[in-house]
């Protein structure tokens, strides 16, 4: 299942904070031996492995950590009361660009260190997008750790058979998805239920395609624009007349491509070890994979970044996740414990889920191939997909585009999150109720109403 971008920190957190910051500003801490470092990456397998990373890190350094695993629906939550506390971690892992951003906007963040472990590390050998989407006002914000992406996945043997080139144009895609809609197969299956935030994921990575941005510079919104209006077009054709029929979501998606009963989808790339058949609760179902369950893997084709007719170039929604120092922290043993991470920890981090941690740092590449992935059986996705679709992968977090948070509006973006009126919007041209051009309208004025609710 993909990782949802999560709307955090609630109103009361800007109390919190403005409390919080009534204390000594963030000047320089005593020294200390001992940090506290919060982990989103909270399964069970996973906390192990990061156990063992700071065991290590402690026996190395003689710098202590209490890790402590958050979840991230609680994450908000926690964070609030921590602030309220005056007792914020030193470092927080896995935390998502909008958090990024509403930490910054709450003044939480130690906006130093970060540039510092980077420039350590070696600013070339970072994804150069990665590092854009985390700098604001020429401070990096964050260490981006990794990432993962949307996908277009397509049926390689369906399009060779019907000689159709890879979709990755808004042309292309179409095409495909006119001719391949026969014989009992869909030509794509995609999301459009209202309240699933997996659509608003879809429908961003194919907005964002064709040029159709959340907010200007200037951070007024921009939904109703043609870019969007095209893309709330061209999205809601594909869904009406094309995909399977009724709310399709995350998981109806996946379980309709699974079972061979359609020639696309979009999807994030955590779907790959599953489709690899290494997840007994999400085997792949079609005929030929009864004998072969790597099957529809290696019949699949992977497109990363799509393109539209008025986008300037390809895009891509994805996700990069990284490390953040709050401001109060330890600065000092907070940055060497986020370099040890990204440098000799780095391996067993993104080794924890490779299909869904692509490597932000250069240099990895080929370790990353070898890392098995996995949950009920493991393999490395070298050994299921060929090297040109690791390639394109590993790449694709310098294709990464988001809306509202190069424009500084990552608390809209989280707000967005929780009450989803793309979606909403999306779901009533499907059913008839709006036009593309009302939809977008919509959208436009719910997504405004949500800013006036935000405090600045």
């Amino acid at each position: 299942m993909p990782k949802k971008v999560t709307a955090v920190l609630s109103v009361a957190l800007l109390a919190a904070a403005s409390l919080a910051a009534c204390g000594d500003g963030g000047g320089e801490q005593p020294a200390t031996n001992e940090i506290t470092v919060w982990t989103l990456e909270n399964i069970e397998d996973r906390m192990a492995v990061q156990n063992k990373i700071v065991a290590e890190f402690t026996q190395k350094t003689g710098i202590k950590v209490k890790l402590v695993g958050v979840d991230e629906d609680q994450f908000s939550q926690t964070l609030t009361a921590a602030a309220a506390a005056d007792d914020l971690p030193d470092v927080i892992g896995a935390t998502q660009l909008a958090s990024v951003r509403e930490l910054e906007a709450n003044e939480l963040l130690d906006t130093e260190t970060p540039g510092k472990v980077v420039d350590q590390l070696g600013r070339d050998t970072f994804s150069p997008r990665a590092l854009e989407l985390n700098t604001s006002g020429g401070k990096l914000l964050a260490v981006p750790s990794d990432g993962w992406a949307q996908l277009i996945l397509y049926r390689k043997d369906l399009f060779e058979k019907a000689g159709l080139q890879p979709p990755d144009t808004y042309e292309a895609l179409e095409a495909a998805a006119a001719k391949l809609n026969t014989g009992g197969v869909a030509g794509i299956t995609l999301a459009i239920a209202p309240k699933d935030g997996f659509t608003a994921q879809s429908f961003e990575h194919v907005a964002l395609a064709n040029g159709c941005q959340l907010v200007d510079s200037s951070g007024n919104i921009t939904l109703d624009s043609p870019q969007c209006v095209r893309a709330f077009d061209f999205y809601s054709k594909l869904a009406k007349t094309y995909s399977v029929k009724g709310k399709q979501d995350v998981d109806s998606t996946r379980a309709t491509y699974f079972s061979g009963t359609a020639a696309m989808m979009i999807w994030s790339s955590f779907i790959l070890d599953e489709m690899a058949g290494l997840r007994n609760d999400a085997l792949p179902s079609c005929p030929e994979c009864r004998k072969d369950p790597e099957w529809l893997a290696k019949n699949t084709g992977v497109v990363t970044a799509l393109k539209g007719p008025d986008g300037s170039a390809p895009a891509q929604f994805g996700e990069i996740v990284s490390w953040v120092i709050t401001r109060d922290a330890a600065k000092d043993p907070a940055g060497k414990f986020v370099a040890y991470l990204m440098n000799e920890g780095y391996e067993r981090w993104i080794g924890m889920a490779p299909e869904g941690k692509f490597p932000t740092r250069k240099g990895f590449e080929d370790k990353w191939n070898k890392l098995p992935a996995g949950v009920d059986a493991k393999k490395p996705l070298a050994d299921t997909y060929p090297a040109d679709v690791l390639e394109a992968l590993r790449k694709s977090p310098d294709t990464f585009a988001r809306w509202g948070i190069p424009q500084g509006q990552g608390k809209l973006v989280g707000a967005a999150m929780g009450e989803l009126p793309v979606p909403k919007a999306l779901s009533s041209v499907v059913d008839g109720s709006l036009t593309p051009q009302a939809a977008a309208a919509q959208a436009k004025a719910d997504m405004e109403s949500i800013k006036r609710g935000i405090r600045q």
